[in-house]
């Protein structure tokens, strides 16, 4: 079980950490070639991003686990009609993507504060991006069904790659080709194309046991399947609609310079929540096939081995982000600004105090979701997403200013571990 345990997690990992430089990578390098109104720009933009990846993690995550419990269970027909519902819901979120970018990106990003200059410089980020919208779907569908189908090294090999090819490609297009913003969004929206060139290798090798069949569509089982995969699209959401919400509130605090230095530690935010959702999406495929085997012994060894890893690497992150805070916001300040360095620098030590209480509620929440128990799921899920997180930012911000923006994350997710702790002991170590 360890082995099993390693093997997906250690790979499910590395492959997150690759996915999530997508956005660090624009980050440097619009910090870089952009300035201050650049990485203001893409910080109002980027919660849309999170909003497309978690749509496609949500298909992903939930018609694969269905998948699994389905094999689990030797009725290999309907577990293939998991993956073609997942193309059906892929497509339709995707047409609504592309629709949004061709109609209402000035609305939503006038709505997120941006004027001027910085909303020139961000239309052309998200319009660019929702474009590459049917991409990222689909690519988050396929990494999960791969993993799921027993490849999950390929599936890293794809989120390695692409995400690899994104950094490359962003130096490239933003300096010696000149595309400024249109470069940033055009590299990170060519990704997903080259990770799904490399998984399609599971196909034409002919590992896979899903494929495309002519397939009757059923609301419940559409309905389902979003349910299951619920709390991996909220998980993402979450990162958005905080991202939007703090926005709102640094810029009324202290304009520009505040929404920028949020920029820097929303994208470090990333890297290190992308880990914790690499561990739970790891953990995935073997609960839901010890779910469909009735293996409760499995189920709680494979969560246990996921949060005493999640701790680890939890205390480490946290004691290196406050240790080298100074460094870190000066690779992003490329002009020095000192009021820039000091929120920065001010927000990595409070803002990261959450680091093992959200690692413990995203493993609580997917784990949920994998074994059927997806209420439990979506409500941690909600909790920490809307729920809490909106009352606590208005309520610190209004006592303590800046300092109350940056500690309302990690103080929702400290009230939401302690209820996602009370639903674990009883609804998993009870079995």
């Amino acid at each position: 079980m360890f082995k099993t345990f390693c093997k997906y997690v250690s790979l499910n990992v590395l492959g997150m950490i690759a996915l999530s430089c997508y956005i660090l990578a624009d980050t440097f390098f619009v910090s870089q070639g952009l300035g201050t109104n650049g990485l203001t720009a893409l910080n109002l933009a980027i919660p849309i991003y999170s909003f497309i990846h978690g749509t496609g993690l949500m298909i992903g995550m939930g018609a694969s686990s269905k998948f699994s419990i389905l094999k689990g269970q030797n009725e290999h027909d309907r577990a293939n009609q998991a993956f073609m519902y997942a193309l059906y819901l892929g497509a339709f979120f995707a047409i609504v993507y592309v629709l949004i970018g061709l109609f209402f990106c000035e609305p939503l990003l006038a709505l997120f504060g941006a004027q001027d200059a910085v909303m020139d410089l961000s239309l052309v980020y998200l319009r660019t991006i929702l474009s590459f919208s049917p991409f990222f779907i689909l690519n988050n569908i396929v990494l999960c069904f791969v993993r799921n189908d027993g490849s999950p090294q390929l599936s890293m090999a794809g989120m390695i790659i692409g995400s690899f090819s994104n950094i490359l490609l962003d130096w490239v297009f933003i300096f010696p080709c000149g595309w400024g913003m249109f470069g940033a969004a055009f590299a990170t929206g060519l990704a997903p194309i080259i990770s799904l060139c490399i998984t399609s290798m599971h196909f034409l090798q002919k590992k896979n046991t899903f494929h495309v069949s002519r397939c009757t569509f059923s609301m419940p089982q559409a309905l389902q399947i979003v349910s299951m995969g619920l709390p991996s699209l909220v998980t993402e959401a979450a990162s958005g609609i905080v991202i939007i919400l703090f926005n709102m509130l640094f810029m009324h605090l202290d304009g520009n310079t505040a929404v920028a230095a949020y920029g820097i530690v929303a994208n470090i935010s990333l890297v290190v929540l992308s880990v914790f959702t690499g561990i739970a999406q790891g953990i995935q495929p073997i609960l839901s096939k010890a779910y469909g085997q009735q293996n409760h012994r499995a189920l709680q060894k494979t969560y246990g081995y996921a949060i005493k890893t999640m701790l680890i690497y939890a205390i480490f992150v946290f004691l290196f982000l406050v240790w080298k805070s100074d460094g870190i916001t000066t690779i992003f300040n490329s002009q020095q600004n000192e009021h820039l360095q000091v929120l920065a620098n001010q927000g990595i030590v409070l803002y990261f105090i959450a680091c093992p209480f959200a690692g413990f509620n995203i493993i609580t929440s997917i784990t949920f979701s994998s074994t059927q128990l997806t209420v439990y799921g979506q409500i941690l899920s909600l909790l920490r997403s809307l729920i809490l997180i909106v009352p606590m930012a208005l309520l610190l911000t209004f006592t303590l200013g800046i300092p109350g923006v940056w500690l309302s994350f990690p103080v929702t997710e400290i009230l939401v571990s302690l209820y996602g702790f009370t639903l674990i002991k009883k609804n998993l170590y009870s079995l």
